[in-house]
């Protein structure tokens, strides 16, 4: 009954999203507004289609229904509840139907909030959105399909990979991942409604800023608890290793980024509008990219599905939409030209630019990377490999680029800058560089690119924390504001802005954790018997005893081992080794001792069955846990700048439904 009802409810969803996206079309080329009205419907009905279908495959796993493929494939009645609910993405079809289930939904929020403005952008918007949804729901009901029928039905499964039921961080990573990415077709579809309607002003920025901006903190959490996840189960203590699927998220994240600083130009000076379309587009086809590339089975990776028969499928579509959107472009080429120009090398929109260059050419290089092993073995029929040490050399001068610029871009006006503002704005940040670089000579830092780091790094957070500082102390000069009630109004006043110097913060202290977590790391590996010690960076670290427990999904090793520091004890740490039903090798649980300055992180390597003795791996990081405090900065400053400002709740009863959906331009100080 289950396999009837969802797999129903698929089949619906993609006749209703074809037959939805061609009335859209043929609706507004006829001028039909009732076919316009039946698209809408088209895309609230597929959210509650797929809500139907995605419940469905909850209940099957909660109840072990192994007559369905998926709960076969991902299911057993061992794995924890917990683990057996979040299975719903652990595999292919699963992630596909979830990856449908967000898409419909943001589908429906869309066409809910904008039916009725911007013309004809919205129909085309829905049309495109419901389009992309046809794509994934006939995976669905084809090479992707998770309800297929098991027969003869077993009696129970192998549990999902054990690598996504053995941290909590699974439950969050994956959906957060999906929200981002996801999140980045509504802004390409109001993209491609614009292009389609001949209506490029900066109205679609506008009406989708906040989707854009919403999308982008999602993906930006989901790579950090990525990272996160990464340095709390594999046991190498690290957290990025240009794996091609970390690879896979981070350049749609370095084309979003670009995008978000580029509208400001176009919106404030009515610039780069080719640009900035072509960069929404290349962001939205990157996600698909990325889906590829996870799932597809071209790559080996920890994070990768296993080998798919969708492949193909994703190749045809990126395809289409590849030549589709570079028709539209060259079609409209003749609309796009900039009304303003750069009146000054010394302003904002100098380094906007610049910051774009940078960006495009950080995503080109991971591109290439990530992409070259894979066509020469297919072109040539040799194994290539493009490892860490290539990334780095070519990524580092553009990161530290980037880090200058987060502090030079505020500090600067638009147009032109006034004699004598770069003397006041840069003073004291420029002393706070220097007095970094001489701190960080002290502590040893000899790698110019990690001195560079911290240089920049110090600058940068030096002008965004300033400009907090110096707008709280006009307001309590102007209002005889406390210092709290100034600092709250003043980012409420101005909430894009602000939240955009927040996000800066985060990136800034997130490079500055990587930069010291790589240049000051220590790491270790000894054999231990019981009562032995070894020593890393100041620690004192001694085995006391192993033991091992049965768990109803797995079998646990794990050892008790005492750390201490100039001869006190500060406490236990017990790495674990956990050994899963049909898998070969165990998962890693390090333990880790985390503090403000450094981390602690140890991994049982292997151990004797009779306890006579284990290897031990120890790594000591400084400041690797502001990495974390960094990533969840940049959503803070996200939700900052989505959020209703004051300014914005006094203009929103001058909207204009019927054509701009969106107040116009901010006013001026309102971009970052």
């Amino acid at each position: 009954m289950i396999r009837i009802l969802a797999g129903s409810a698929l089949l619906a969803a993609l006749i209703v999203a074809v037959v939805g996206a061609c009335a859209a079309v043929i609706g507004v080329r006829r001028g039909r507004r009732d076919l316009v009205r039946s698209s809408e419907l088209a895309a609230f009905a597929n959210f509650w289609l797929l809500t139907v279908a995605t419940l469905a495959m909850v209940w099957a796993l909660v109840t072990h229904d192994f007559s369905v493929s998926y709960v076969a494939q991902v299911g057993s009645r061992a794995t924890p509840t917990f683990f057996t609910i979040i299975s719903l993405w652990s595999a292919l079809e699963g992630s596909i139907l979830f990856w449908g289930w967000v898409l419909a939904t943001f589908t429906a929020a869309a066409v809910y909030l904008h039916r009725g403005r911007l013309g004809d952008v919205v129909p085309y918007a829905t049309a495109t959105m419901l389009g992309v949804g046809a794509f994934f729901y006939l995976l669905l009901v084809g090479p992707a399909n998770p309800f297929a029928r098991v027969s003869p039905v077993p009696l129970d499964g192998p549990g999902p990979n054990p690598l996504l039921q053995n941290h909590i961080l699974m439950a969050i990573h994956p959906p957060l991942l999906y929200l981002g990415y996801v999140g980045m077709t509504v802004p390409f579809a109001f993209a491609i409604g614009a292009l389609l309607s001949g209506r490029l002003d900066a109205a679609w920025i506008r009406a989708t800023r906040r989707w854009t901006v919403l999308a982008w903190a999602f993906l930006s959490l989901a790579i950090m608890f990525g990272m996160w996840w990464s340095y709390e189960v594999l046991g190498w203590g690290g957290y990025w290793a240009w794996d091609p699927v970390e690879n896979a998220s981070f350049m749609p994240w370095l084309t979003a980024t670009a995008f978000l600083h580029s509208v400001m130009v176009e919106e404030r000076r009515g610039m780069l509008k080719a640009w900035n379309l072509s960069l929404i587009i290349a962001t939205f086809l990157l996600t698909i990219l990325g889906t590829f590339l996870t799932r597809s089975g071209i790559i080996s990776s920890v994070h990768a599905f296993a080998e798919g028969p969708i492949g193909l499928y994703f190749l045809g579509f990126i395809g289409i939409v590849t030549a589709f959107s570079i028709a539209l472009l060259a079609g409209r080429a003749d609309r796009m030209g900039g009304e303003g120009r750069i009146d000054s090398p010394v302003s904002r929109e100098t380094v906007f630019l610049v910051n774009n260059l940078l960006l495009t050419a950080f995503t080109f290089t991971v591109l290439l990377g990530t992409m070259y092993p894979l066509v020469a073995e297919a072109i040539r029929g040799v194994k290539v490999s493009v490892g860490a040490p290539f990334f780095n050399r070519m990524t580092l001068p553009i990161i530290v680029g980037l880090l200058f610029l987060v502090g030079v871009g505020p500090a600067l006006p638009w147009r032109r800058t006034p004699p004598g503002h770069l003397r006041e704005k840069l003073l004291v940040p420029s002393l706070v560089g220097l007095a970094v670089a001489v701190v960080a000579w002290l502590f040893g830092t000899r790698d110019p690119y990690a001195m560079l780091a911290f240089v920049f790094g110090g600058f940068a957070l030096t002008v965004n924390i300033g400009e907090f500082i110096s707008g709280a102390a006009a307001r309590r000069r102007a209002h005889g504001e406390a210092p709290h009630a100034a600092l709250y109004r003043l980012v409420r006043s101005n909430n894009r802005r602000y939240g955009g110097y927040t996000a800066h913060i985060g990136m800034l202290v997130l490079a500055i954790g990587v930069a010291a977590s790589s240049a000051f790391r220590m790491e270790r590996e000894a054999t231990l018997a019981p009562g032995e010690s070894f020593e890393v960076a100041g620690y004192s670290i001694r085995f006391d005893d192993l033991r091992a427990w049965e768990e109803p999904h797995r079998f646990v090793v794990g050892t008790r081992l005492s750390v201490f520091r100039d001869g006190e004890r500060l406490g236990e740490l017990d790495p674990r080794l956990n050994f899963y039903a049909g898998s070969d090798q165990p998962i890693t649980t390090p333990s880790i001792r985390s503090r403000p300055h450094e981390d602690l992180y140890l991994t049982l390597m292997a151990f004797e069955r009779d306890g006579s003795s284990v290897t031990l791996a120890a790594v000591v990081e400084p400041l690797v846990g502001w990495i974390w405090v960094g990533g969840i900065l940049i959503f803070v400053g996200a939700m900052i700048a989505v959020a209703p400002g004051r300014r914005r709740a006094a203009r929103v009863s001058a909207r204009d439904r019927g054509t701009g959906g969106e107040p116009a331009a901010e006013p001026a100080g309102a971009e970052r």
